[in-house]
């Protein structure tokens, strides 16, 4: 049955009266070959429309110009029902440009990424986007065939409210290519799940940036998506750039961490990790003036590289490829319970990783229920390290000021471990730290903060742990559609005779127009070119959507009809 969203009833019903542009042509087609002409045709708002199927072995290259306000859109007839498989592919190159509604399902590459925001190198995207769609299973024979899911290029694109799935091969599934200026890409809302351990390096979920571009700013903001059993490598999240935001998301059960692998400058707060039987971990630092805040790890039973937050050592002149020293971090406000190993310091240290952490600190940190040996492990000792009202209820692991050995008198409360209202944690935060101006749960603090991710307060949380429903494509029915009022343009109007439908006000002049009938529960019946003013629907009766199109797809009218048997 075909099903109609929202996205694609309002299509169907408004096309064509932009209220921006009027004038934007649109296209309904079947094949590359139709696609190919209509994208040298399609002007700023308009859309190219493929029909509902199974599109095998198809290269489609969406190669055009939108304007701001007037993107240019590519999408399903059908959320969900227009499914590439073989080797199909997408590749975009342009500006203000939309993909939506795709399912890519059990197909294969040889080389290429599956979605490509380029064309070439000197032909990208941007001011783009990829939203409402699904990869899942498309994997090759060997899993030492290295591509990637997607590949974002250019500047200001966006990969929103998707799902990737079940990849099982060499490469990045999402990576982020700079090409020596920020880009300013965001990755949200979209549903990450069941990469297998590939074994060997190269099988991260996100990447942003290389080891060879890590000096520079990439400006990404990765946010409101969900990570679930993503086990590839130990890298969930490889950050390569510089000035990144890593915020909002969620993390279950995944065997690895978020990992600040190269650059300078990121950002890591409100997020939460959940651990289950894996060796999950939290975030791993490496480089300089990192924050990490306002966090929240529980049940993870990584350690090492793989603690709830792991500094490592760095390399003295470490090449762009190896590991730099940890400096200036600042590790404050977060939340940890029930973990192995909640702070790793120094991990690593080895002839060759002989530079500790300098400069950095951690304050303001919750840590309760430990199911290691020690809150916080030395595998060399850091340099000029200050700790700041940190709440350790069990054996710490070092000696140093700053660490309050005390029970925080936490209890489990909307999914998550708080603070009771008699914990001695509220209001005991210390230090001068102005960007963490809220709580995990987007609740302001006030003048006397409260140790740990959560402030005690009664004021809305806006920010909660994600699941699978909360992120990735929405193909559902739209329940809206038994109430469509009767509207036209033109002077046409739909009415209907038993099983006839028949349009009025239609110069000969005009025909062929072409009739599309959906019932109620979006299964389209009907579509054809016709000639005449009268059609008849054999074997139906009901309600039904009508929709008329003229030669260029432009609706000339749509009404509700009810159709009976003689």
């Amino acid at each position: 049955m075909h099903l109609i969203s929202k996205l694609t009833l309002a299509f169907l019903i408004t096309m064509l009266t932009n209220p921006i542009n009027v004038n934007a042509q649109n296209f309904f087609v079947t094949n590359v070959g139709e696609f190919d002409v209509a994208v040298e045709q399609v002007e700023p708002g308009g859309k190219i429309v493929l029909a509902n199927g199974v599109w095998d072995d198809v290269h489609i290259g969406f190669f055009a110009n939108g304007v701001e306000g007037d993107s240019i859109t590519i999408m399903a007839e059908t959320p969900g029902e227009v499914i590439f498989t073989g080797t199909s592919k997408i590749e975009l190159a342009g500006n203000y440009l939309i993909v939506k509604d795709l399912d890519f399902n059990e197909g294969y590459s040889s080389g290429d990424a599956v979605i490509s925001f380029r064309r070439n190198s000197n032909d990208v995207a941007n001011h783009s986007r990829v939203t409402n769609c699904r990869i899942i299973n498309y994997n090759p024979e060997t899993d030492a065939t290295e591509y990637k899911w997607v590949s974002l290029y250019g500047e200001h694109n966006r990969v929103d409210h998707s799902h990737f799935e079940g990849k099982n091969h060499e490469g990045a599934l999402l990576v982020v290519w700079l090409s020596g200026s920020a880009n300013h890409h965001r990755i949200d809302h979209n549903y990450f799940a069941n990469i297998p351990e590939l074994g060997r390096n190269g099988a991260e979920t996100i990447r942003i940036g290389t080891s060879d571009n890590s000096m520079t700013e990439s400006r990404t903001t990765v946010e409101y998506n969900m990570f679930e059993s993503c086990d590839g490598e130990i890298e969930i999240v490889s950050n390569k750039s510089g000035f990144n935001v890593y915020r909002y998301n969620t993390f279950r059960d995944n065997e690895g961490t978020l990992t600040l692998r190269h650059g300078n400058d990121c950002e890591v707060y409100g997020n939460f990790f959940f651990g289950g039987d894996k060796s999950s971990g939290g975030v791993r630092i490496i480089g300089e003036r990192h924050k990490v805040y306002n966090n929240y790890f529980q049940g993870l039973k990584g350690d090492g590289f793989r603690a709830a937050i792991c500094m490592t050592n760095g390399v003295p002149d470490s090449p762009l490829n190896r590991y730099f020293q940890v400096k200036n971090a600042e590790v404050v406000h977060n939340t940890i319970v029930n973990c192995k190993e909640p702070i790793a310091i120094g991990e690593g240290k080895s002839d060759e990783l002989s530079l500790p952490p300098i400069n950095s600190t951690i304050a303001n940190n919750l840590i309760d229920k430990t199911i290691g040996g020690k809150a916080i492990t030395y595998t060399d000792t850091p340099i000029n390290m200050e700790y700041l009202s940190n709440y350790i209820n069990g054996t710490v692991g070092i000696s140093a000021t700053g660490i309050i050995n005390e029970d925080p008198l936490i209890v489990e409360e909307e999914v998550i471990f708080r603070p009771a209202s008699e914990s001695p944690v509220i209001n005991n935060a210390t230090g001068n730290f102005e960007y963490v101006i809220q709580d995990i749960d987007g609740q302001n603090r006030d003048n006397s903060p409260d140790v740990g991710c959560d402030e005690k307060s009664s004021l809305t949380i806006v920010n909660k742990p994600l699941f699978k429903e909360d992120v990735g494509f929405d193909w559902s029915v739209d329940d809206s559609i038994t109430s469509i009022e009767e509207s036209s343009q033109s002077n046409i109007f739909i009415s209907s005779n038993r099983n006839e439908v028949i349009v009025h006000g239609i110069s000969y002049e005009q025909f062929p127009v072409r009739l599309m009938l959906y019932d109620t529960t979006g299964k389209r019946v009907y579509d054809n070119q016709v000639s005449g003013d009268t059609v008849r629907v054999e074997d139906y009766k009901g309600v039904l959507i009508a929709i008329i199109l003229d030669g260029s797809n432009q609706i000339l009218a749509k009404s509700k009809v009810i159709l009976s048997h003689q």
